[in-house]
């Protein structure tokens, strides 16, 4: 069995980790293959690569590119892009600068419950590039004694029907997997599971996404139950979508699986990885 990881984040977006340590941790946990998905953004691939390269692990240019459809906010990852794609890297310029916007907005709404200062103390858990997302408002909120680890700040803020929950407009799905395809890379649905979709509403994104050139979904992931990882298993199959696997590791202490520790994908599936040289 491959020792193989398709989705974590760097300090790039809202990891704790740089490039490097990522890197240097999967190599440390057996992973053989890793791909780099930071939200929106592709900065951290050049360095993570480097570091790969020197660890004997085959690296896989990835992203995370956030996505607006029928009102819910959802996640598509890219594999194997080419990080100089214009439009991609554009469109994820565009995204970024969004997201500055949705940070005072998710500010303003902490106030009103009495929470201040949450702006500058999410910024102060944001790396260099200042990519600021929802992961480190919820820092800031364990920091400040109102949650006791990230986890439990995303039920009870920062989410639909929450204090400090902020609507925000992404970009669309068809641009997202246009920019990913256009690339040379595939379009993944990034753990379904998480999104509340019910049966005919989960039909119609997957009929969509395959109809837009979308190509394979996370089966195994984070924040999938056992039995969800089979049910999203016989969905690529019934879709002829390639399956995919990744920790969704953000840092030590902070996610469900670590790198190197991913269960293997049900029997039947198809990998996204099946027809990759360098994993053959």
């Amino acid at each position: 069995m491959l020792n193989i990881d398709l989705h974590c984040h760097s300090t790039i977006s809202d990891g704790l980790l740089t490039p490097t340590q990522l890197v240097e941790r999967a190599a440390m946990r057996g992973v053989e293959t890793l791909a780099l998905t930071d939200h929106d953004d592709i900065a951290g691939l050049a360095e993570a690569r480097q570091v790969a390269v020197a660890k004997n692990i085959t690296f896989i240019n990835g992203v995370e590119i956030s996505v607006s459809w029928r009102g819910r906010t959802l996640h598509i990852v890219g594999l194997g892009i080419d990080p100089e794609y214009t439009l991609l890297v554009e469109g994820l310029a565009v995204i970024r600068a969004g997201r500055s916007q949705r940070a005072e907005n998710i500010a303003a709404e902490l106030a009103k419950i009495g929470i201040h200062g949450s702006l500058e103390g999410a910024y102060a858990h944001v790396g260099e590039r200042r990519l600021i997302g929802r992961t480190h408002f919820a820092r800031f909120l364990v920091e400040q004694g109102h949650a006791k680890d990230v986890k439990s700040v995303f039920k009870k803020y920062l989410v639909k029907g929450k204090p400090g929950y902020a609507a925000h407009e992404w970009t669309t799905l068809s641009d997202a997997v246009r920019w990913i395809c256009g690339s040379g890379g595939r379009a993944v649905i990034a753990h379904p599971g998480r999104y509340d979709l019910g049966k005919n509403v989960l039909k119609d994104l997957l009929h969509e996404f395959c109809t837009l050139g979308g190509s394979a979904i996370e089966v195994i992931t984070a924040s999938h139950t056992p039995e969800q990882a089979k049910q999203f298993a016989q969905h690529a199959q019934t879709m002829d979508l390639l399956a995919s696997c990744g920790s969704d590791f953000h840092g030590p202490g902070e996610s469900y699986y670590d790198l190197g520790q991913l269960p293997e994908l049900p029997s039947g599936c198809t990998p996204v990885w099946h027809d990759w040289k360098n994993n053959a």
